[in-house]
């Protein structure tokens, strides 16, 4: 879906705002604190129904307001498509094309986005989480029948902990055949969303080389000859999940948590075959996030047919001049929209540029 227009009647900053964006690329320039993210912000939300901030929803209420409602009109095929969200502590409602929808995975196919953020350089600094969020998300993205997945093993999860807990160190004849079941209900999703993971490594890692190189070429000037790789390490190594459950058993009743499945695994992230996380430079993980980030994109246009909706957040303040040229001379086809608290390269030339000033926006 390409959006056309954007409406926020109490959203964060923004009491009333109506906006048109283009079709290529639309750019945001402002100084920082001025609300640039929040309109970013914006229209992930209408993707996922989540901030990519991570924050929660009555954050995105502005002060003094019940609800936020964020509305925006675009194409799709052909075709019009109306989102419409109303944002309260609790509670959020959505609704396309004026038909409410009962459950999240209903929306996950009517706009799809990839964000680049500052803070993506977590996905190579932080914890094996991060990773496994972004590879979850592109498999949401590209089927949502992955959604139901995730949640059956996260259930599953959740009950098998609560039962260790309960357990207190030792298993009686009543509890064991409970764990039983729950062992079989987690080792069944979990190997289904395994499988899926691991499939969608081997996909991506030609294509985040590629955009590795794209960017790292840009900033040499020259040609590279830097490797990544991608490897999904799995925490109870070879073999089934099941027998992995089982075998873990003794110590997760002393411990009271589940201490194998796909909640403890790792996307290895390495350059030159060497740890991104410990080994690489900051510009060089700042380039290997955004190619994770762009390779994930790629992915989904070529699967799907249609590229999603690029959010660039502030990342020219991210990267050397020399990397920041090379993203924005390579932006992949489709809708993107980036801010920027400077002004963009002379190179670049945004279809469509906003400035933002003391809560006043104007156009060209």
């Amino acid at each position: 879906m390409q959006i056309q227009r954007l409406w926020l009647t109490d959203f964060r900053s923004y009491n009333e705002l109506t906006l048109d964006l283009d079709l290529g690329l639309t750019a945001f320039v402002a100084d920082n604190g001025q609300g640039k993210t929040n309109l970013l912000e914006a229209l992930g939300v209408l993707a996922t129904l989540k901030s990519f901030r991570g924050s929660p929803v009555e954050s995105m209420v502005a002060k003094g307001a019940e609800a936020a409602v964020v509305r925006a009109e675009g194409l799709r095929d052909d075709r019009e498509v109306l989102i419409e969200l109303e944002l309260r502590k609790g509670r959020t409602r959505a609704q396309v094309n004026r038909q409410r929808l009962k459950r999240t995975k209903d929306l996950l196919g009517a706009l799809r986005i990839t964000v680049f953020a500052p803070d993506d350089l977590r996905l190579l600094k932080d914890g094996p989480g991060e990773r496994r969020t972004y590879l979850d998300d592109v498999l949401v993205a590209l089927s949502a029948g992955t959604e139901a997945t995730i949640a059956e093993f996260e259930r599953a999860l959740k009950q098998r902990n609560a039962l260790l807990r309960q357990a207190g160190g030792r298993l009686d004849e009543a509890t064991e055949p409970t764990l039983d079941v729950w062992d079989t209900r987690l080792a069944e999703a979990g190997e289904r969303l395994v499988a899926r993971r691991r499939d969608l490594v081997e996909k991506l890692r030609p294509i985040v080389q590629q955009s590795y190189v794209t960017l790292a070429v840009g900033a040499s000037g020259g040609g590279s000859s830097q490797e990544v790789g991608l490897h999904y390490q799995a925490s109870w190594g070879d073999g089934a999940l099941a027998d992995a459950l089982v075998q873990a058993r003794k110590d997760d009743v002393r411990r009271g948590v589940t201490t194998v499945g796909p909640h403890r695994d790792e996307l290895a992230v390495t350059l030159n075959g060497l740890s991104s996380r410990t080994e690489a430079s900051q510009g060089e993980q700042r380039t290997l996030a955004l190619a994770l980030r762009l390779g994930g994109h790629r992915l989904l246009t070529e699967v799907l047919g249609e590229p999603p909706l690029l959010l660039l957040d502030d990342v020219l303040s991210e990267l050397d001049t020399a990397r920041a040229d090379a993203l924005l001379s390579n932006l992949p086809s489709g809708q993107t929209v980036i801010t920027s608290a400077t002004e963009l390269p002379e190179t670049v030339k945004p279809d469509r540029l906003f400035r933002l000033s003391d809560g006043v926006l104007s156009g060209d």
